[in-house]
Formats: C-alpha cells, structure tokens, sequence
C-alpha cells in the first residue's frame, strides 16, 4: 500500500487524491497537518527527497518565516520542519521502499499500477 503525505486544505493534493482513485492505485494518507511529522517521519522522507527539494519556498509558510530562518543549514532545516510540517512540499507520494515523489501535476501517477 502507498502513502500519500498530504495537507488536507491543499488543492494540489485533492487532485493527486483524485488522480489515484480514478487509476484504481490504492493508498493511504497521511495529513501532515492534523497527524504531525515526527524527527523519524522527516528522517524517513529525506532519505529518499533532498532536503533542497523537500521545502515549499512558494508557500505561505515560508513567505512568513524570518530572514533568520530562511537561511538554514540541514540541522536547523529538519527543525524548522518539523516546527512547520507545511513547509514540506506536497503531496509526497510513497511509491516504494525507496521512491517518493515530490508534488504532483497532471500525468505524474501515469506510470504506476493498482
């Protein structure tokens, strides 16, 4: 079974949602809002997303934080996730043991099966 790491206020992971039910491909979410994300959880997705690729520099959260925080090193990086989970670009898709993939545009779940 797949996990998919969501906000559930994003429309960007409605859509991914969508995109999985209708290609029959069964999942699970995660809400990294309501359920959090642990030091292991972001430990467990860094393993297979850099940490440059993890972190939504579009979003709200980011645009908020302070000039202090925005210049970070991978330390405080994983602190400053976990302190705002929102931060993690979404959804994140977990394909395999070794694969997630990182946001979602129309064509990007072509390639999986059920």
């Amino acid at each position: 079974m797949r996990t998919l790491y969501i906000i559930n206020n994003c429309d960007t992971c409605r859509k991914a949602q969508k995109d999985l039910e209708a290609k029959g491909i069964a999942f699970k979410t995660y809400d990294l809002r309501k359920d959090g994300l642990s030091a292991s959880l972001l430990e467990h997705i860094l393993e297979r997303v850099a940490l440059v690729e993890a972190i939504n520099k579009r979003s709200k959260t980011w645009r908020e934080l302070s000039d202090e925080e925005k210049d970070y090193d991978a330390n405080s990086a994983r602190q400053l996730l976990i302190k705002h989970p929102t931060l993690l670009k979404r959804p994140l898709l977990e394909v395999d043991d070794a694969t997630i993939l990182v946001g979602y545009r129309e064509g990007d779940y072509d390639q999986l099966r059920g």
